[in-house]
């Protein structure tokens, strides 16, 4: 049994109740098939001794038989329910898990990977769920009964039985090795498959824009085929391994038969006896060979289960860290999301708090270098800071340490003096409006992206702010104005439209605390004029720190600090001083 299969049926209660479940049924059922073998020995050793007492064992067979229908579909609806108990547990662990993660390391996964293991993989276990435990279940008790049965009637078969049938675990297991890997190759190739195209449908417009579709179109079929020819393999194994467990049944109920039946001829045997024996062999081996059966139809499902506890015991997929420029993922073990403390210290009122970082160092995977390395910072109340700097420097770190979607390695994080660690998250982002430098806008109306920021405001209060962060004009043209539904990611909206209602956002909170980072990138002359004066607007009156690599928003900061490297310049730049194109470019 793999570490999954055993960390599943510890961490999940519906399937240890499904387990006790099958074993009570498995332990009934193989009564019945000793009562049906006996009932049935009985009437056709009777019909050719020529005693016609028909009617009462012919209704106790029916009986049986009705019994072991009645048996099999409880069985079945149990392990139905069982497997819906199981998928919605693991579902709900998972989601849980990927609310919890880190925003910058989220941002960073592959979507379409989770998306393919929430939907399509768990339902892979359907197989291992009301299949192979059932069985497996049956496996434990049945042979075990009919071989002790076996014994009482006529020993010497159920010595051949005994012998013969460790020989089908055997070259099932043998076969088996070879499946789980085939099978885990299939899955890795199919969660691959819907990552990729999950990935090209978002940026259908980018590769059709630079004539790159034909070739995405190749590579999707690629993918494809090779899904398709290592699901054709694992099922040339899954039919080999069939062939071999039948074969070997066959033999081992013919090693029982042949002696039976020469003994028979002899006088040696009963016809009553032989018959019991006959039909309950092949009921010995009969679990063996639908566990066989069962454990290549569940081998998916096995490697699915190792990819949900691989993500759910990924510890760093709670992490949050990185630049947006940085290539490495955004996490390390010393940089942990931040977790709401048990008793959380009030939060200070951010209007009038001073933002202070101690020596902080902060670590990406897989990097030599730390995104930030013993930096040291105070912000003042009111004060507009603007960062500048090469991309990949650790600008935007700096402000996820600041939102708290990351805590330092070494240093602190200090609002007013107390640790930010130590503040309840909830309470503290409620005093911070974040712009990011491209801002997800969901598949709703334009008021609603907008209401995200305060979803109680009216319909007064959203056109005030779109008012205010000059959104109002292109919204008045949309087809339906702010009820107009956008697509995913904002689809319908250029990118200065897409900005500038992350700034209505901004507007319609009314946070404190202000970080954006590089609201004016990507965007075209006519557009970054109309951020550059809805953010300068925002900022007044409010503690800002602003992401740069544009000078529009220079002349609106109190400092500017270039970061290199992971450091903080010393020396504060004044916006008036000389040069500022060539030290943000630097």
């Amino acid at each position: 049994m793999k570490p999954a299969e055993r960390r599943l049926r510890r961490e999940i209660p519906a399937l240890r109740r499904h387990l006790t479940m099958s074993t009570a049924l498995a332990l009934l059922g193989a009564g019945l098939v000793l009562g049906q073998a006996e009932l049935l020995a009985g009437l056709l050793a009777d019909g050719f001794a020529g005693r016609g007492r028909w009617t009462g064992p012919l209704v106790a067979l029916g009986t049986v038989l009705a019994l072991r229908a009645l048996l099999a579909w409880a069985r079945g609806a149990l392990a139905q329910r069982a497997a819906a108990a199981t998928k919605r547990d693991l579902r709900d662990r998972l989601t849980a898990h990927l609310r919890d993660t880190g925003p910058r390391r989220l941002a960073a996964g592959r979507h379409g990977e989770t998306a393919t293991l929430l939907t399509r993989g768990l339902d892979a276990l359907d197989p291992y769920l009301t299949g192979y435990l059932p069985t497996m279940a049956a496996t434990a008790v049945v042979p075990l009964v009919v071989v002790v049965r076996l014994g009482l009637a006529d020993w010497t078969s159920a010595l051949i039985v005994v012998i013969t049938l460790p020989l089908i675990p055997v070259f099932g297991a043998l076969v088996g090795l070879h499946t789980a890997q085939r099978t885990a190759r299939q899955w890795r190739l199919l969660a691959r498959l819907g990552g990729h195209f999950l990935d090209v449908v978002a940026g259908l417009p980018t590769l059709r824009a630079f004539g790159r579709e034909r070739h995405q179109t190749r590579v999707v079929r690629e993918m494809a085929d090779a899904h398709r020819r290592a699901t054709m393999r694992t099922l040339r194994v899954a039919f080999l391994s069939s062939l071999v467990l039948e074969t070997v049944a066959t033999l081992s109920v013919a090693l029982v038969a042949v002696p039976v039946g020469l003994r028979l001829l002899d006088g040696a045997l009963d016809l009553r006896t032989a018959l019991v024996v006959l039909f309950l062999a092949p009921e010995a081996y009969l679990p063996l060979r639908a566990a066989g059966a069962a454990f290549h139809d569940s081998a998916e499902g096995i490697a699915v289960t190792e990819r949900v506890f691989a993500l759910l015991d990924d510890e760093g997929a709670t992490d949050g860290a990185g630049d947006p420029d940085d290539t490495a993922p955004a996490t390390a073990p010393t940089a942990r999301l931040l977790v709401k403390a048990p008793a959380p210290a009030p939060v200070p009122e951010a209007r009038t708090a001073r933002l202070r970082l101690e020596g902080v160092t902060v670590h990406h995977p897989d990097r030599a270098e730390p995104a930030l390395a013993d930096v040291s910072l105070t912000v003042h109340p009111g004060e507009h800071l603007a960062l500048v700097g090469p991309s990949g420097a650790g600008k935007s770190t700096l402000l996820a340490l600041l939102l708290g979607f990351v805590t330092p390695g070494t240093g602190r994080v200090l609002v007013d003096g107390t640790d930010l660690a130590a503040l309840d998250p909830d309470a503290w982002l409620a005093q911070v409006a974040w712009v990011p430098q491209r801002p997800h806008l969901f598949a709703t109306s334009v008021a609603d992206n907008i209401r995200l920021g305060r979803p109680d405001a009216t319909d007064a209060e959203v056109r005030a702010a779109a008012r205010a962060a000059c959104a109002d004009g292109f919204i008045a043209a949309l087809p339906q104005g702010y009820d107009t539904v956008l697509g995913e990611h904002g689809a319908g909206l250029s990118a200065g439209q897409r900005q500038r209602t992350a700034l209505a956002r901004a507007f319609l909170k009314d946070a404190p605390v202000l970080l954006l980072d590089e609201p004016t990138a990507h965007l075209d002359p006519e557009s970054e004029a109309a951020v550059t004066g809805a953010t300068a607007e925002l900022m007044r009156g409010r503690t800002a720190i602003v992401v740069a690599h544009r000078t529009g928003l220079l002349p609106h900061a109190d400092r500017i600090l270039t970061v290199r490297a992971g450091s903080v310049g010393a020396t504060p730049v004044r916006p008036a001083a000389a040069g500022l194109t060539g030290l943000v470019r630097s």
